[in-house]
């Protein structure tokens, strides 16, 4: 069974505890790695400066920002940022889950939720946020 090394485990621990139980519970059944929970002014802007732009959002305006972090980014392991098709594979398991405990997030690549991914103006993969 799948579980969280280190560095995701203290990832884990920067975030809202809605979003740690929907991760918990998706461990037990598809290995992946957390990336990113809370992020700090420098390392939010760094993504929104970066070329290309990692980020849509500057300090303190993303989901990231908060403590504990509403915010999420994780990645299919073994990791391959070119593999979209894991990634939603991941999205459609993170999502049922949360559905399941009646907690509302939504996907970097679903934005809108109308369960098009195909209209993104910008792809976030790995992301995941609480809504409200």
């Amino acid at each position: 069974m799948p579980r969280f090394g280190r560095k995701s485990l203290s990832s884990l621990l920067t975030l809202e505890l809605e979003l740690q139980e929907v991760l918990q519970e998706a461990i037990k059944h598809f290995d992946f790695s957390i990336v990113s929970g809370h992020r700090g002014e420098e390392e939010q802007n760094a993504l929104y400066n970066a070329v290309p732009k990692r980020s849509k959002a500057k300090y303190p305006h993303s989901a990231h920002n908060s403590y504990p972090s509403k915010g999420v980014d994780i990645v299919p392991y073994p990791i391959d940022w070119e593999d979209r098709e894991r990634f939603t594979y991941l999205a459609g398991l993170i999502q049922g889950i949360a559905k399941m405990k009646g907690i509302e997030i939504k996907w970097g690549g679903d934005w809108d939720r109308d369960t098009e991914v195909k209209d993104n103006d910008f792809d976030d993969l790995s992301h995941f946020e609480l809504i409200g």
